[in-house]
């Protein structure tokens, strides 16, 4: 899966290149997230614009990405399209996550 990280002074932006996480793509997802924020540290932000799709195994694959951070570095989320809004509405997982509407002043926007 392809992802795009943009350190910025705030956060570790990460942008999801993709317009599903699911099940055929979950692992690949995880695996990534891991790989890239190992190499960096502070709270990470997740922009999900071009995700259109999230199934069960793709929220429990971002949940999975809050947990490997621990619980010194938050794990934001930005940008959420409304079928995957829905999703964090309706497993209540909005309450779990911080969610932006838009992203930070100054934080690249990678499309």
């Amino acid at each position: 899966m392809d992802l795009l990280a943009k350190p910025t002074p705030e956060h570790l932006v990460v942008q999801v290149l993709a317009d599903r996480i699911d099940a055929a793509g979950a692992i690949r997802f995880k695996d990534g997230m891991r790989e890239i924020t190992q190499r960096s540290s502070g709270p990470v932000l997740l922009d999900l614009s071009q995700v259109r799709f999230l199934d069960s195994s793709g929220l429990g694959a971002v949940v999975a990405v809050m947990k490997l951070l621990g619980p010194d570095r938050r794990l934001e989320l930005a940008r959420l399209t409304p079928a995957v809004q829905k999703v964090f509405r309706l497993t209540r997982m909005d309450s779990i996550f911080t969610i932006h509407e838009t992203l930070p002043e100054g934080a690249p926007h990678a499309r």
